[in-house]
């Protein structure tokens, strides 16, 4: 299984911006190898979510830990079954931990964006 984070760039905390997050940590569970991709999306003008949930599902990820998601790229996510789960807290190792215990839920809410709007925190 593989299992995608939008990271800052300290890498040990979790972006709040799924579209405009600087990279992202790939988590490979049955080799336990780790790698941080830049986001090519994040400095778009526009549709940056959509651009980087296409990439996610480019990649054969199968699963998105996140504090939150557009709705355009969930639509992308959902329709390659990307299954999303929501985060609680902003640490990464304790976010993986969580979902591997099976504690995290599901992301159920899915926000409108911010088309248009740059960065948001």
């Amino acid at each position: 299984m593989k299992i995608v984070v939008p990271v800052n760039e300290d890498k040990k905390t979790i972006c709040v911006s799924f579209g405009r997050t600087p990279s992202f940590l790939f988590i490979d569970t049955a080799t336990n190898h780790k790698e941080y991709v830049e986001n090519e999306a994040v400095n778009a003008p526009g549709g940056a979510g959509i651009q980087a949930a296409q990439f996610i599902v480019d990649t054969g990820a199968d699963i998105l830990l996140t504090p939150r998601c557009g709705e355009n790229a969930a639509k992308v996510l959902q329709a390659a079954n990307v299954k999303m789960y929501q985060t609680t807290t902003e640490q990464v190792d304790e976010e993986i931990d969580k979902f591997t215990e099976g504690k995290l839920e599901p992301l159920s809410k899915i926000h409108a964006g911010f088309h248009n709007h740059g960065f948001d925190k």
